[in-house]
């Protein structure tokens, strides 16, 4: 006896997706709304050079430097010295006066870019971040607006010689 062989066709089956389409339709816009934007911002900070001493320049350039201390801000000039000193605490800062002067500064010296922030060892990351901010750019009132003047993009960081008859260890 011979058994036949059937030969089954069988229909492709429909895919139901009507419930996949509808759980993306919801799913896609959620996880954009929810999804966090984040912006990180890069400042960057040019380090002085070992031989600047050495460089002779024919025209007399302002060599600007902020030296942050625990009880003062004193803006100078490397080769001249203390501009103006700006007493402080951790509390209470001038920062008015301090903007001022800086723009005072860049209305002198207008091709200037350059300033060194130079740091006692205790000084806090938070102050620094302001002294930043500041020097980088301050708001001025004309006539009936409020303008943003770039003072010192061009930021480098060192340590701050000690000044003689202060313990800096005492201050914590």
């Amino acid at each position: 006896m011979r058994t036949r062989r059937r030969h089954h066709t069988k229909e492709a089956a429909e895919l139901n997706i009507t419930a996949f389409m509808n759980l993306m339709v919801i799913l896609v816009p959620f996880l954009l709304v929810t999804a966090v934007f984040s912006r990180m911002t890069v400042i960057e900070l040019n380090l002085p050079s070992k031989n600047a001493q050495t460089q002779k320049e024919e025209k007399v350039k302002l060599e600007l430097e902020l030296v942050i201390r625990q009880q003062s801000f004193d803006v100078q000039d490397r080769r001249l010295g203390v501009i103006k000193r700006f007493e402080r605490s951790e509390d209470d800062t001038d920062w008015n006066a301090f903007s001022e002067l800086l723009v005072e500064i860049k209305s002198r010296f207008p091709e200037e870019q350059n300033i060194t922030l130079l740091l006692e060892p205790n000084i806090e990351y938070q102050t620094l971040v302001q002294v930043m901010d500041r020097v980088r750019s301050a708001d001025v009132v004309n006539v009936a607006t409020l303008d943003t003047v770039e003072l010192f993009p061009n930021i480098a960081i060192g340590d701050a010689v000690a000044t003689p008859g202060i313990d800096v260890g005492a201050s914590q």
